[in-house]
Order: C-alpha cells, then structure tokens, then sequence
C-alpha cells in the first residue's frame, strides 16, 4: 500500500515516559519534513470535529545503543534526513536549549536515544537492520 516507511527507534533502556516523549518528538519532525503523510480531519457521528492523523502505519521499533549508533551513521551515509533525540536534550526544557545541546554533539559522540525515518521500505529496512519489535 505504502512505498515508503515510517519508523521510530527508540533506545531499549529508556524508562516508560521517555520513550513516549522521544516519540512524539520524533513523529512532529517527520511530520514537519513530509506534511502530505497527515490525512484529512476526523469527524464523529454527531458531528465534531477532530484532528488528522497519519495516513500510513508507524513502525516502531528498539535497538542497543551501539545499533541506534549504527543507524545514525547509516542515514548519514545514504542521506536520509532524520528526526533525531540524543539523552542531554532530557535535561532541558525549551527547543533553543534542545537544539543548543544538540549542537554540542557531532555523529560520533553523540548519544542517540531515538531516531525516525521515512523512506523507501527497503532503505528503510537496510538502515534499521539490527533493530527489533518494540515490546
């Protein structure tokens, strides 16, 4: 149905809450780079309204952190531009700060503990290889 792949990866040692914070960050990059993936709003029987959601599934799945670091390096090797969480932006509060710590930090220092992607299924596939179904 879908040539493409939405996929999230989270740090397998994340706590509960964190893992549900990086993915929400995570998803509004994707949808900010491809807003086409939002469909139309929703609407009940009595006539409310409601927000759009995604029109394609998204996958998400768990890695170690040398496997998250792998796929970070895989993107950046093929040019898939990624939505990207590394652990110092948990300790900050606002996006400026987020995206200061982020800058403090290059590919191969950098503690990623989440990172999604959407494209073709098969790059996709090939980038998060390593990684497993989120439990």
């Amino acid at each position: 149905m879908f040539d493409t792949k939405f996929a999230i990866v989270l740090g397998e040692d994340l706590p509960v809450w964190q893992k549900l914070n990086v993915t929400a960050f995570l998803t509004s990059g994707i949808v900010a780079q491809f807003p086409d993936i939002i469909g139309e709003p929703y609407r009940d029987r009595a006539g409310n309204l409601y927000n759009p959601l995604s029109i394609q599934p998204v996958i998400v799945l768990s890695a170690d952190q040398a496997t998250l670091g792998a796929i970070h390096r895989r993107t950046l090797e093929r040019g898939v531009t990624t939505s990207l969480y590394v652990e110092e932006m948990f300790s900050t509060g606002f996006d400026a700060a987020n995206r200061a710590v982020f800058a403090e930090f290059a590919p191969e220092d950098a503690k990623v503990v989440g990172i999604a992607l959407r494209a073709d299924k098969k790059l996709v596939d090939k980038i998060t290889k390593g990684a497993c179904m989120h439990a």
